[in-house]
């Protein structure tokens, strides 16, 4: 069975929040939005997602992964992209890792966000041995989009983020990133003045990097990097060059926040990124992506 000959198929493998707005809650919309068949592979189902709002329920899918994936690969999908985020066990990383191998194909593009660290500490959730899990699924991924302080999990190295102040700083972080692991890298969450934020890209090792900022807003809602990595992706997925893509991506972030702020609405309770998808799409148009 051959993939929609309109739309390119790209299976989505992170956890779902029914409320909050985070991982598939945006992933879905934004993919599909973007003109790609989004198949979803949850690794587990809360009620809301976990910061800040109490009393959540949680049902862990580690089980049910490997069986979805093995349906698929028996219907003979193919699958154009193939996109993880946040994993919350060991057994989780080891399975999201034969699924990489079960689903992909000679062209089958891998993006991993390594979702496992900020502000220089791993989650409460994560061990070192799952870190170094991490590691190894980034070894089989097109493109990793770590922040800054997972990317000094990545590479071993101690969190100083004021070393990485310059372009030519964050340019090599990302260059080691991009030899170490042979593959794309979106270095996110760096900055050059308190006004900017943005993130450091590169197509592959050794080639010339390439940046794109927009305007940081004061505020942390969640969600936020999902936002960007799913615009990402979505463009990517489209064939757009590397630092167009992280642009923007970047520009629909800026915009979600600012309307966020205006509305007035809980911080908790995440982005209003709905609003701003009539926008993304004609930015898609504009690109000759859709």
């Amino acid at each position: 069975m051959e993939s929609n000959a309109m739309n390119k198929r790209i299976a989505a493998i992170h956890d779902l929040s029914g409320f909050g707005k985070c991982s598939l809650t945006i992933i879905l919309p934004i993919l599909s939005a973007c003109g790609l068949e989004a198949c979803p592979l949850p690794t587990a189902f809360l009620s809301s997602h976990t910061g800040g709002l109490p009393g959540f329920t949680h049902r862990d899918l580690t089980s049910d992964l490997l069986p979805a994936a093995r349906q698929w690969s028996e219907l003979k999908l193919r699958f154009d992209g193939i996109y993880s985020g946040f994993l919350g066990s060991l057994e989780q990383i080891s399975k999201v890792s034969e699924i990489f191998d079960l689903l992909s194909g000679r062209d089958t593009l891998i993006f991993v966000d390594p979702c496992m660290a900020d502000n220089g500490k791993l989650y409460q959730t994560y061990s070192s041995d799952m870190a170094r899990g991490t590691q190894l699924l980034c070894h089989k991924a097109d493109f990793i989009l770590p922040n800054l302080t997972e990317a000094c999990f990545l590479l071993n190295e101690p969190y100083r983020p004021e070393r990485y102040r310059t372009r030519e700083a964050a340019a090599r972080l990302a260059q080691d990133l991009a030899a170490r692991f042979q593959c794309g890298v979106v270095l996110t969450g760096i900055g050059f003045s308190p006004e900017q934020t943005g993130a450091a890209c590169l197509a592959g090792p050794g080639d010339e990097p390439a940046f794109a900022f927009s305007q940081k807003v004061a505020r942390h809602y969640h969600g936020t990097g999902d936002l960007f990595a799913s615009v990402f992706v979505a463009a990517k997925m489209k064939g757009l060059e590397i630092g167009r893509c992280a642009q923007i991506a970047a520009d629909f972030v800026s915009d979600t926040i600012a309307r966020t702020v205006r509305d007035g609405t809980d911080e908790r309770y995440g982005v209003n990124f709905e609003q701003g998808i009539p926008d993304l799409i004609s930015r898609f148009q504009k690109e000759a992506l859709l």
